[in-house]
């Protein structure tokens, strides 16, 4: 049995298998239209919704405009300001500042020891508290933290104000995919796109070096606020909370129910309290270990320790400010693209199988990295490698995606699975890369490279292992329903 959870197309999909549960058409006052699955024809491959009723298609056309948007442009400020340390380190921040040791990873440390005590407790707030008022309120704050780095004029003030924006920034992502799991909608793409706009907003700002007394990297922290703040504010008028609470505006009674029946037809459980049987539950199984080595390879295998490595290669090469900045930003393009290549072929070429599209990114990861460890190899094929490097990231969404179906009976131990997984791949994020990516060994990180390719192999194993874990779970699942 597959449930069918589209990644990139905002719907919810339901195989015959589970759109078999019975459904209660005792309700004869109810106008609220039954979800059931319809026969699947050949253009649900190219957009599922094709296949469903003129009713659900309104809802869902209204649920994608509100959730998708607002969680993309979430996404998207969270991974600009996540990146912006980087375009500003290497576009005059560096020089201004005199950071030639190691300062560049420890603001990233600095980050992700923020994120990682926040991760946790924001999730389990989310299950007691509304969504709307606590993620959109932390947006708040990183946005306005963020401009204060432009006032910065040393390492040790950029390091303190960093801890607090990880520690804001903690909401989002873990609580995101929590709140995205109980509507089924997707925004990978736009932390790529985030960290795209990044690279073309710093050549732009660049040309504002010296205006009103700021430097070009300055002013790329401003822009970063004006941009953000409206976007987190705007968050406490549209987010939705979830089906069960949700106070939305711009949702009527019917579609409030629709959605709550749709979550019934994915098996999604509804919000309950943490008592001691659940949480050992939780923690006897084998969902939150699996789960979070999966998301730990993949979080630690891209991104290249949050080095702007192909940046810095760049510029030891003598390319200029904007190239510098600019270049990258194709390999974030490529990755975007692959992002949604992951999604329509593991939703509909696979059936709903999350872990063809880990395989193949750890079979590139596999063959960029050992190329760049090895390093002395041709020009051109050096920037195929930081090109194509990148494109594994476009999984994340499948791996929550993942652990949604597989946690979809248990709404705690969902909320608490996703936010540990986020919570360890950051824990080893705060540590590895002052061992592996250390900024003084740019532009050739040759202890990284070799790193990645084993947590790329990592990767490939968990994944694998967790494709037969839950296939066994199923097939016993489905053994006690018959027994019954």
């Amino acid at each position: 049995m597959a449930n069918k959870e589209i990644t990139t197309k905002g719907a919810v999909d339901v195989d015959g298998e589970v759109a078999a549960k019975s459904v209660d058409h005792s309700d004869a006052e109810s106008t609220t239209p039954v979800v059931a699955k319809p026969e699947q024809t050949w253009r649900s491959y190219f957009w599922d919704t094709f296949d469903k009723s003129p009713e659900e298609r309104r809802f869902l056309f209204k649920l994608d405009a509100i959730i998708l948007t607002f969680a993309s442009l979430g996404y998207f400020i969270k991974n600009l300001d996540q990146i912006n340390i980087s375009s500003a380190f290497v576009s005059g921040m560096k020089e201004d500042l005199g950071l030639y040791g190691n300062q560049l990873n420890y603001m990233v440390t600095c980050w992700t020891v923020g994120y990682v005590i926040g991760e946790i407790p924001s999730n389990i707030l989310l299950t007691k508290i509304r969504p709307s008022i606590w993620i959109p309120a932390c947006e708040v704050v990183w946005s306005v933290l963020t401009i204060l780095i432009s006032k910065c004029q040393t390492a040790t003030q950029i390091y303190v104000l960093r801890f607090f924006i990880g520690l804001a920034e903690s909401a989002f992502y873990p609580g995101m995919q929590y709140v995205i799991g109980s509507w089924c909608c997707i925004f990978h793409a736009s932390g790529t796109i985030g960290s795209m706009f990044s690279g073309y907003l710093m050549a732009a700002v660049y040309t504002l070096n010296g205006t009103d007394g700021y430097k070009g990297w300055q002013w790329l922290f401003i822009i970063n606020t004006i941009i953000s703040l409206p976007i987190a504010i705007a968050g406490f008028f549209f987010f939705p909370d979830v089906p069960e609470i949700t106070r939305a505006w711009w949702l009527n009674e019917d579609e409030i129910t629709l959605a709550k029946k749709r979550m019934e037809l994915e098996g999604r459980a509804n919000r309950g309290p943490y008592t001691k049987a659940k949480v050992k539950k939780i923690f006897s199984s084998w969902h939150i270990y699996a789960l979070t080595l999966l998301y730990i390879f993949f979080n630690n295998g891209v991104g290249y320790g949050s080095q702007p490595a192909f940046a810095i290669w760049l510029k030891s090469e003598g390319y200029s400010i904007t190239a510098i900045n600019s270049y990258p930003t194709i390999a974030s393009a490529i990755a975007v693209i692959f992002t949604y290549i992951y999604a329509w072929t593991s939703d509909s070429l696979f059936k709903g199988e999350r872990w063809p599209a880990m395989v193949f990114s750890g079979v590139v990861n596999i063959i960029t990295n050992t190329s760049l460890a090895v390093w002395n190899i041709p020009v051109g094929w050096k920037w195929a490698c930081y090109i194509v490097g990148t494109i594994g990231g476009g999984i994340s969404g499948l791996t929550f995606a993942w652990a949604h179906e597989i946690c979809s009976d248990d709404n705690e131990e969902r909320a608490l699975v996703v936010g540990t997984m986020n919570e360890m791949a950051y824990v080893v994020q705060a540590w590895l890369p002052l061992l592996i990516w250390q900024q003084v060994d740019g532009p050739q990180y040759h202890k990284g490279f070799i790193t990645m390719v084993f947590i790329a192999a990592g990767l490939i194993i968990t994944s694998l292992t967790i494709r037969f874990l839950h296939r066994r779970e199923r097939v016993q699942k489905a053994r006690s329903v018959s027994i019954e």
